[in-house]
């Protein structure tokens, strides 16, 4: 088998995911070839260069259904001869993208790949798509669905985490973030994104508050526990499956939560030869990969079995890894990550994550390897892991080191 290298990882600014977001006016498929056409110019690559571009996204309707990958092709830079196929991980879809690519890539089935994926939250919501995971009683009532929400404060409840912890990690992401902003660690890998014109629309993350501390944060309710403990009584629900627990405790809120944004990202990846033939220096090796199922109605501890699962499969050791992105869905999944490993806060998530810049759910997973991948070179650190919590019970991990 052969190694599988990152050549290149750009992403766009993430957009508020509301209709006065700046990205609103933006379609996923225009936003996906942007992305496309980057990759394509900024690394000299002809029209037919690639075997396949693998793009994920979560909510696969209307605008962003249709197999959103070939239709982005077919919409960029690249000639129609690239084929596209479009995968759903839910919040680990554009990471997934990558491993897949990845592993054709070390099977020998084609040289070079783009992988990404792309969510446009504002104009196409969560839960639009009437996923049966959600709805249809014959799957809810056995695996005694929740909300993600309330699974965080299940997470927060039978792990012994506080507000105020949740509340100091949700601060620290937003001073993280903004600090990384106005040192320009992320200059290498974010793209403007433009109108018709060339006019900037969106040049940075928009949802950065540096101003937010844990004392601010303090005053806000929780946002689930009317829904955990009125109606429809979604605690009842997950107190069938904990029953050990005396209630669930609800801490999360919209502030030590993930923002609804738009956004997009893609990474570049290929063999050795690929990169030979086109001039191209790899930035990074792909070591491992994994992905995990787990309980369904927690659903958001994944990055646990999915980083045990990655590390045996590397054949390394948790101290062996420098640096890590764990994906904040919410404060309580960090929380839990730093809990089972004991992993120093300041090797995690060190320029912020998306309670500070957003979740665009299809996105994400390629979003925090490239932010990885940029930290790493930055620090001059040679091993890195990224990690996500997956909706309806799953978590998917990669390892990377620089070559």
């Amino acid at each position: 088998m052969q190694d599988a290298f990152i050549y290149d990882a750009i992403r766009t600014p993430r957009g508020r995911g509301r209709p006065d977001g700046s990205l609103h006016e933006v379609t996923a498929l225009r936003l996906s070839a942007l992305v496309l056409n980057v990759l394509k110019s900024r690394n000299g690559l002809p029209a037919d260069a690639l075997e396949d571009v693998i793009w994920g996204n979560a909510t696969q309707v209307g605008e962003q259904g249709g197999c959103l990958a070939r239709t982005a092709v077919l919409a960029s830079d690249f000639g129609d001869t690239v084929p596209g196929l479009s995968i759903n991980r839910f919040c680990a879809s554009g990471l997934e993208a990558v491993n897949l690519a990845a592993a054709q890539v070390r099977a020998g089935v084609g040289a070079g790949y783009v992988a990404g994926g792309v969510e446009m939250m504002s104009r196409v919501p969560m839960g639009s798509d009437g996923a049966a995971v959600a709805v249809d009683p014959t799957v809810t009532l056995p695996h005694r669905f929740v909300p993600q929400g309330i699974a965080a404060d299940i997470i927060a409840t039978e792990y012994g985490f506080t507000r105020a912890q949740a509340d100091e990690l949700a601060a620290t992401s937003q001073q993280r973030a903004a600090r990384a902003w106005e040192e320009g660690r992320f200059a290498r890998s974010v793209i403007p994104v433009n109108d018709v014109n060339g006019l900037p629309i969106l040049t940075r993350d928009e949802t950065i508050r540096r101003e937010t501390t844990a004392d601010t944060l303090a005053s806000l309710n929780p946002s689930f526990q009317a829904q955990g403990e009125v109606m429809p009584g979604f605690d009842k629900v997950a107190l069938l499956r904990y029953p050990h627990l005396e209630r669930i405790e609800h801490i999360h809120h919209a502030g030590n939560s993930s923002g609804i944004v738009d956004g997009a990202a893609g990474v570049l990846i290929g063999s050795a030869d690929f990169g030979q033939a086109h001039g191209l220096r790899a930035r990074a090796r792909i070591r491992a990969v994994a992905r995990t199922g787990n309980d369904p109605t927690i659903m958001l501890t994944g990055p646990v079995p999915a980083t045990e699962k990655v590390l045996a499969a590397a054949g390394m050791a948790i101290g062996d890894i420098e640096l890590f992105e764990v994906n904040e869905a919410f404060s309580a999944v960090v929380l839990r990550f730093l809990q089972a490993f004991g992993v120093a806060p300041d090797r995690v998530n060190v320029n912020g994550g998306a309670i500070a810049m957003g979740h665009p759910l299809g996105a994400s997973g390629a979003i925090i390897l490239g932010t990885l991948l940029d930290e790493m070179e930055r620090t001059d650190k040679a091993t890195g892991l990224a990690t996500l919590c997956v909706a309806s019970g799953m978590g998917a991990a990669t390892i990377i080191e620089r070559v």
